[in-house]
């Protein structure tokens, strides 16, 4: 009995979802707000109402916590099937536009994008996050395209990638521009005819 005890109290309590749902939820409230250098797990701590040993305790620093809370945004990226590569590609590209109409969502992305080029754990979180669940959802689109005879097989996903989300990022971080229908409808328009 006294051996069981000692084995139970080894274990420690489990660990709540609550609090671990909590903490990345606002971990990438923080990162938002103040962007990745300027995130501490102090203030995220008093931002999920948790002690700090109870963040510790999960993550033992700010690079871990903040790649676990990149890897549950958006893990799934919608592949429209309008039977149009044209249209699909426009549904795609609309898509985005609550994410980047948030306003939150220009300190989020400038900071990952510096995070990036400092941190490997952070890059592949980013990387094999989101703009895989992105790229997953064009290469769907690119092989219907190619399977209704719209498309020529050996066409360049990577490429048709590439002008996709580059057009939004570059209109969004570097433009300083709304992304709307128009600009969504102009982008897709040009990718579907520059690949066929």
């Amino acid at each position: 009995m006294h051996r069981t005890a000692t084995i139970a109290r080894s274990r420690g309590r489990p660990r709540s979802a609550a609090a671990d749902e909590a903490i990345l939820t606002a971990t990438l409230a923080e990162v938002r707000d103040v962007g990745y250098d300027a995130t501490t797990m102090d203030a995220v701590a008093s931002r999920a109402g948790v002690g700090k040993a109870t963040l510790y305790r999960r993550w033992k620093s700010k690079e871990a916590l903040v790649v676990d809370a990149i890897g549950g945004v958006m893990r799934a990226v919608a592949a429209p099937d309008t039977g149009s590569l044209e249209s699909d590609f426009q549904r795609l590209l609309q898509s985005a536009n609550a994410m980047y109409a948030d306003p939150a969502t220009g300190q989020l992305l400038s900071g990952l994008v510096a995070a990036i080029q400092r941190s490997a754990p952070i890059a592949e979180a980013v990387r094999s996050g989101f703009v895989a669940t992105w790229r997953d959802a064009v290469r769907t689109i690119v092989r219907r395209a190619i399977t209704r005879g719209e498309l020529r097989r050996r066409v360049d996903v990577d490429l048709a990638n590439d002008l996709l989300s580059g057009a939004l990022m570059h209109r969004f971080l570097i433009a300083g521009k709304p992304i709307d229908r128009q600009m969504t409808r102009a982008v897709a328009r040009a990718v579907a005819r520059g690949l066929a």
